[in-house]
């Protein structure tokens, strides 16, 4: 069995993931699936930390563009991505993996708040650490997040799991001639406006030499797949070759 190139990782999982194939909230199926992938990631040495999104619930910017004040938007947004990390909590455990959910928002009857030497401490002793409710300000994305947490839990990739196998030109799904990139570097990211994550997100991990890990978390297996590089995917790393 191939060893994984990545000893600690964070996964970023958009909240729309959860949603399945339903129009609106968390569908426990994929809850359960994704839940599963972690546990093979855990199997294989790699220890494994969580951002998860809260479109499926709700939107901070799609808000704001409806007339609500941004601030406020936003902070219902992270309380959206709180409810998502309680229930993939519970489908980790479920499958008997120890699991702490950390929130930036402090509520401590539901999770604990948010300590960095807490956190790395609940890895080091091999539980999954779900980062919830982004970085606790208005004005910044769970993509933010997912770089800042992954750059705080010193993590060697950010792995962001989506829709489609890697970063593409265009949209795939709208565009058959749209070209796959294998490697991508973050400038070129930046400058194409590639839509990989949010600017805030690219060169936070640019500066800390974070490499991003782009691949379908859709795909049954891909995590533990790409975690071992042999799986398909896009990386976004430090501009070489």
């Amino acid at each position: 069995m191939s060893e994984p190139q990545y000893k600690r990782v964070l996964l970023k999982v958009s909240g729309e993931a959860l949603m399945g194939e339903e129009a609106y909230g968390i569908d426990l199926n994929v809850v359960q699936r994704i839940a599963g992938e972690v546990k093979e990631a855990l199997a294989i040495g790699v220890e494994v930390c969580l951002v998860i999104g809260g479109g499926n619930i709700f939107r901070g910017l799609k808000g704001a563009a409806e007339g609500m004040d941004r601030a406020s938007a936003d902070y219902m947004g992270m309380l959206a991505t709180v409810m998502n990390a309680l229930a993939v909590q519970n489908g980790l455990e479920q499958q008997g993996v120890p699991t702490r959910v950390l929130s930036a928002i402090p509520m401590t009857t539901v999770c604990e708040p948010y300590i960095r030497r807490r956190a790395v401490r609940h890895m080091e002793k091999g539980r999954v650490v779900i980062f919830a409710a982004g970085t606790g300000n208005p004005f910044f994305t769970t993509d933010t997040a997912a770089a800042l947490r992954a750059s705080e839990m010193g993590c060697d990739a950010l792995m962001k799991g989506t829709q489609v196998d890697g970063v593409y030109t265009a949209d795939p799904k709208l565009d058959p001639d749209a070209k796959r990139y294998e490697r991508l570097g973050y400038m070129q990211v930046l400058a194409d406006d590639l839509k990989v994550m949010d600017a805030s997100a690219i060169s936070l991990c640019r500066d800390n030499s974070i490499p991003i890990v782009v691949f379908n978390i859709h795909e049954t297996g891909e995590f533990g797949r790409v975690l071992k590089g042999e799986g398909r995917a896009t990386i976004v790393e430090n501009e070489a070759a």
